[in-house]
């Protein structure tokens, strides 16, 4: 489970950032697409690596803005779908891409 490690207040804008990496099989499902329209967040995605490479895995560094809230009901949607997610603690100019 990722856990946003700083405290903020639930109507204060925050980001966080992680990679994700989604299975094949979700390949036809908008998960990235779901995070924006359902759960209100802004998405960015900073690398990612799909195709032959991954066998047919995605694999995204995204950062995400929004309420705690949004951003903590945004993850549990993530997990609620088994996908590996590993946060990213370290976002200024660290070069961490997929």
């Amino acid at each position: 489970m990722t856990m946003i490690t700083a405290v903020f207040k639930s109507s204060s804008i925050t980001k966080i950032r992680l990679r994700l990496q989604i299975p094949g099989h979700y390949q036809q499902e908008p998960v990235i697409s779901r995070l924006i329209a359902i759960y209100g967040l802004v998405v960015n995605i900073t690398g990612a690596m799909l195709g032959k490479q991954t066998n047919g895995e995605g694999c995204f560094d995204l950062e995400l803005r929004g309420t705690v809230a949004q951003i903590r009901h945004g993850l549990a949607y993530l997990e609620s779908l088994n996908l590996k997610i590993v946060g990213k603690p370290n976002t200024e100019g660290d070069g961490w891409s997929c």
